[in-house]
C-alpha cells in the first residue's frame, strides 16, 4: 500500500517541536481524537518509549503498539507500529524541518510494511481514512505545540 503523508508548518523551533514529540505521552493529548486507553512502557522519550494504544477508525476498534525505533534531534522520529494481532507493521515518521522563513514544517508518514488483505482490498478507502484522520492529528499537534512552548516560556 501505497504511504499517506500529511503535513504542518508552526511557528515554533525545530529544537522545540522535536523536544514536544519526543516525549511519548505528549502524542496522546493531539491524538486521543482516534487513539485511547494510552498504556506506557519504556523510557518516558527517545528510542525505546512505546505506547499501547486502542484505535478506533473506520467502525473498528484495535490495539495498536507504538515503539520509538529512531530518534535524530531535531530532524526525525520514526515509530513502529504493530496492530491487528500482528497483521499490520507499519512505521510512522515525523520530519521535522526548518522553514527559511522562521518556524518548522512537519511532516508525518504513516508506511505500511504489511498490511491484513481487507487493508489492501480497500486500500483507497483505508489510505483516505487515515489521510484525514492524521489532518487532525496535524492540526491538533500544532495547537499543543503553541500550549506546551507557551507554558513552558512562562
Amino acid at each position: 500500500m501505497k504511504p499517506v503523508t500529511v503535513s504542518i508548518d508552526v511557528p515554533q523551533t525545530p529544537e522545540q517541536v522535536h523536544g514536544f514529540l519526543d516525549v511519548m505521552a505528549h502524542h496522546e493529548r493531539f491524538t486521543d481524537h482516534y487513539l485511547s486507553n494510552w498504556r506506557y512502557s519504556g523510557p518516558a522519550r527517545g528510542i525505546g518509549s512505546c505506547a499501547t494504544v486502542t484505535a478506533a477508525l473506520g467502525g473498528t476498534k484495535t490495539d495498536v503498539t507504538i515503539k520509538v525505533i529512531e530518534a535524530e534531534a531535531p530532524r526525525r522520529i520514526v515509530e513502529h507500529n504493530v496492530s491487528a494481532a500482528g497483521r499490520r507493521l507499519a512505521h510512522g515518521t515525523y520530519a521535522i524541518e526548518p522553514l527559511r522563513t522562521g518556524g518548522t514544517h512537519i511532516s508525518f508518514t504513516y508506511t505500511w510494511v504489511h498490511a491484513p488483505l481487507a487493508d489492501r482490498l480497500l486500500a483507497p478507502l483505508v489510505r483516505n481514512t487515515m489521510r484525514h484522520a492524521n489532518r487532525t492529528v496535524m492540526r491538533r499537534l500544532a495547537s499543543e505545540l503553541a500550549r506546551h512552548v507557551s507554558a513552558a516560556e512562562s
